[in-house]
């Protein structure tokens, strides 16, 4: 299984499918680590239950799975809000995939023309849209 190398500090990612009305809202702040000794997806969340929901974490998991795809990481969530009526499990599922796909992208394992398919993340060095 491969490894991220390095650390990929600070992925944002808001998500926010409708600004006028309902629709799925998800936003995480992520640091990307390399993994401990078993290896595998390790996920951690220091963001206190009023501000992001545990019940939320899964989706992110099963989300960070998907944009990993095979790459064994470390990631804390350090920051992270929900709306109490748009959030759900399918919101951070994206925001899931978004991130790990920064992920690699930040750490050199996919070419940095891949930033395109992101349309809610951010992160410091991220190339820019245009």
């Amino acid at each position: 299984m491969t490894e991220l190398a390095v650390v990929v500090d600070e992925v944002r990612v808001l998500v926010r499918m409708n600004r006028t009305s309902c629709g799925p809202f998800a936003h995480v702040l992520l640091r990307f680590e390399p993994p401990g000794p078993d290896g595998g997806l390790e996920l951690l969340s220091v963001v206190p239950e009023e501000r992001l929901p545990g019940e939320f974490l899964p989706a992110l998991r099963e989300g960070l799975l998907a944009g990993l795809d095979g790459v064994a990481a470390g990631v804390l969530v350090t920051d992270g809000t929900y709306h109490e009526v748009d959030s759900s499990e399918f919101g951070y599922r994206i925001a899931g995939r978004e991130a790990g796909l920064a992920a690699l992208i930040g750490a050199g394992l996919v070419p940095r023309t891949e930033a395109r398919r992101l349309r809610w993340t951010t992160w410091p060095g991220a190339p820019r849209r245009r």
